[in-house]
């Protein structure tokens, strides 16, 4: 005995579970994601100027009560002088961050030494400023 029986094939997709499951992991991305930004804390002034490239960079960072840090190292003068003479051959792009308490005369101090390593092209890092208009 044969039986003809059709038998309908299901073709909906349920996304209930893959919508559950988009909402958990962009959750936690946006928890998780203010945690990543790790760096030394510096109160940066504010000034107009585009964004920094996301590529790998050498910074330099000039805190409140006068400590320097290489890329959130701390360092003393001498050890920055002898880092920076060393990647000095590979003509990087520094960018350093100052405090805006730190005098502008230690800063050019600052300026002048990682000149004086052979680097050419200094950035100087600020806080987006915000016109309240």
């Amino acid at each position: 005995m044969r039986t003809d029986r059709r038998r309908s094939v299901l073709s909906e997709i349920n996304v209930t579970p893959f919508v559950d499951v988009m909402l958990v992991l962009l959750v936690i991305f946006m928890v998780t994601a203010p945690l990543l930004q790790q760096g030394i804390d510096v109160d940066l002034p504010a000034a107009k100027g585009k964004a920094l490239p996301s590529e790998e960079i050498i910074s330099i960072v000039i805190r409140k009560d006068y400590s320097i840090y290489m890329n959130e190292t701390p360092v003393t003068l001498p050890e920055l002088r002898k880092k920076l003479t060393a990647v000095s051959r590979l003509n990087p792009d520094i960018f350093l961050k100052a405090d805006r308490d730190v005098p502008y005369g230690f800063v050019v101090n600052i300026m002048g030494e990682i000149k004086e390593t052979g680097i050419e092209k200094i950035g100087m890092v600020t806080e987006p400023k915000i016109n309240l208009k």
